[in-house]
């Protein structure tokens, strides 16, 4: 029997239209949600990517502040921009698009915006109280995943979980969120130091693979019935293709859908649920202004 397809397009619109609707009534206080959106430089992928989330936050209702830098602005102005919108009472969120230039230091970067605006969660003190199990913003692509766990009734307690990929913005916070008292699953968190990676793959309950390596996770590395959640995007060249790529997961997805139970597609999966946690973040940004 084939896997059930996970529909992250679907199950995030559902959720944009509850946080749309959450919106107006914050509205109605005279309370806008705003988000401020740093883009330095012009890489393709990641104007694509603020234009994507520009999109969700006019659906919302949400105001977007939009900040263009040039590729060479130094890290020093860049800081003083952020101390700025952590000063603004307008703004509820900063969102400094990754990666940046060389010449700046992501960490600085990240540390300088204030926790209560860090709808990205990567500052130290949000992802301190994502280990702690304390109240706060959950970081985007791990709360979708959670979120796609809980529409689809894919049981997490109790159950073997095994993540492969350890990147500070899927894997290990997706492992300490998954672990906490109120998911209880048991978590394995692979990686490149990881020896015969499909003696861990094999025994998952969910499979969660983030690395960005594509066809990765063949069909044998999977349980049969478990639940495998594609994280991965790569560009595969394709002649065939319009723009002569095709997008492509971590999960050979033809050979897992004949093992898995429940199954992610790439697109249309766990992407499209990234961008609705953040409007998400945003929201209880504001509301906790």
């Amino acid at each position: 029997m084939a896997a059930i397809i996970i529909d992250g397009k679907a199950t995030a619109a559902k959720k944009r239209e509850e946080i749309r609707k959450k919106v107006s009534l914050l509205k109605e206080r005279g309370i806008n949600p705003c988000l401020a959106v740093i883009l330095v430089g012009e890489n393709p992928a990641s104007l694509s990517y603020v234009r994507g989330k520009q999109k969700a936050l006019a659906e919302a209702g949400m105001e977007s502040m939009d900040i263009r830098l040039s590729e060479t602005v130094p890290e020093e102005e860049l800081l003083s921009i952020i101390s700025g919108l952590n000063a603004d009472k307008k703004v509820h969120g900063i969102l400094v698009q990754l990666p940046l230039p060389a010449h700046i230091q992501e960490a600085h970067i990240i540390s300088a915006i204030e926790s209560g605006k860090d709808v990205d969660c990567f500052h130290p003190v949000s992802l301190g109280k994502l280990v702690q199990g304390q109240s706060g913003f959950l970081p985007c692509t791990p709360q979708g995943i959670v979120v796609l766990l809980s529409e689809y009734n894919i049981p997490v307690s109790g159950r073997d979980v095994v993540v492969v990929g350890r990147s500070n913005i899927v894997g290990k916070p997706l492992a300490m969120l998954l672990a906490r008292r109120e998911l209880n699953a048991t978590v394995t968190l692979c990686h490149t130091g990881t020896n015969d990676l499909s003696s861990h793959t094999r025994r998952a309950d969910i499979l969660i693979a983030a690395v960005g390596k594509p066809g990765l996770i063949k069909g044998e590395m999977i349980k049969q019935g478990a639940a495998v959640i594609d994280v991965g995007v790569s560009r595969v060249p394709d002649a065939a293709a319009l723009k002569g790529y095709r997008l492509c997961g971590d999960v050979v997805f033809d050979e897992a859908l004949d093992r898995a139970g429940w199954i992610t597609p790439v697109p249309g999966g766990v992407g499209p649920m990234t961008i609705a946690m953040l409007m998400r973040n945003v929201l209880l940004a504001a509301e906790n202004a």
